[in-house]
């Protein structure tokens, strides 16, 4: 049995895999919310509890930042993982640690055509380095490296380059940001949840947009992203409105800026929890008119494919792929030496 888990911000998503025949196959998979336990180990005991205590062979955890010589201090927890220490404690002897958008870059081959909507075909045919940006509570990128056989995702700490403001609105929404954190701003904190209500404070405190007492108490009551993506997409409300807008917008840029950075000629990725909930918002064009808006290089970007990921677990079936994966190239290699030990 594989342990596979996706590690956020705000919740952990572990999930068990079976193996067989080359595929992967699902058992159960269970969501944490991260704040109600001390640790990933805590959460990873129970889970396994709660399913029987199976015997797992190996184990891969997507973490949100940047994995050296297996250990991580999380960015929006105040854990610190180890995967040596991890693998001790519960008692697992193959444990990786990858970056999450690294994890979902390995998921992307094992999804079905049902779990990926096309925004845009471009050039359906062209082979090549794909990018893969998420959005959900921080903003996450990846590269996948065309190695002429297979994509190889390659972790990055994109979301945390410098904001790039590109017409007057966006500027003055970067001076706001500015000054609320008194000092540089990421495009983590336009384009994320984050993100989301920072804009919305920005278009309500700035602007002036009129922020009426049924929407004041949805966003006190329930989870303001939801609201401001649902009211938003239905269009009851400018703020909302104008808030998906620039969010969608932003997202686009952003994601034609990787598309350029890695020449992602075989396509571009969206993944996070976000793009899915505000499918129609994406679909409009909005989106789009953004990602293509490049100069002289637009038309590169009007032929790269891009795609949204529907399927949550994705970074799920990406850990226990790269779990069994690994865990097989180690092995093979433990027994190769053996055998060859007992022969000399």
């Amino acid at each position: 049995m594989i342990l596979a888990g996706d590690v956020g911000g705000t919740k952990v998503h572990l999930a068990l895999y079976g193996f067989s025949e080359g595929r992967l196959s699902h058992v159960r998979d269970e969501k944490f919310h991260a704040k109600d336990f001390e640790g990933l180990e805590q959460i990873a005991q129970k889970f396994l509890a709660d399913s029987g205590n199976p015997q797992v062979t190996a184990a891969c955890f997507g973490v949100p930042g940047p994995v050296r010589g297996g250990r991580l201090k999380l960015t929006n927890l105040p854990w610190i993982l180890d995967c040596r220490d991890l693998s001790h404690k519960l008692k697992i002897e193959h444990l990786f640690l990858i970056n999450d958008l690294e994890a979902n870059g390995y998921g992307i081959p094992e999804l079905s055509s049902d779990q990926i909507y096309q925004l845009s075909a471009g050039d359906s045919g062209a082979v090549g380095n794909r990018g893969l940006v998420s959005a959900g509570t921080g903003l996450g990128e990846a590269i996948l490296v065309w190695n002429g056989r297979i994509h190889v995702p390659i972790a990055s700490e994109g979301g945390h380059c410098d904001f790039s403001a590109r017409n007057d609105l966006e500027i003055d929404l970067l001076r706001y940001l500015q000054r609320q954190l008194k000092g540089r701003v990421s495009f983590e904190r336009v384009v994320s949840g984050i993100g989301l209500k920072n804009i919305y404070t920005f278009l309500r405190d700035e602007k002036g947009l009129e922020e009426p007492e049924w929407l004041k108490e949805r966003m006190a009551l329930e989870d303001p992203n939801a609201v401001i993506g649902e009211v938003g997409e239905a269009g009851t409300n400018e703020l909302c409105a104008k808030t998906l807008n620039m969010f969608v917008s932003a997202y686009g840029a952003e994601a034609g800026n990787l598309a350029l950075k890695v020449l992602a000629v075989g396509g571009l990725y969206l993944g996070g929890g976000i793009a899915p909930k505000i499918l129609d918002k994406m679909k409009d064009g909005t989106f789009m008119n953004a990602f293509t808006d490049k100069g002289r290089l637009s038309d590169l970007l009007i032929h790269t494919p891009v795609r949204i990921i529907l399927e949550s677990r994705a970074a799920l079936m990406g850990a226990a792929a790269y779990a069994e994966s690994r865990a097989a190239a180690l092995t093979g290699a433990s027994e190769r030496a053996a055998s060859q030990a007992n022969r000399s």
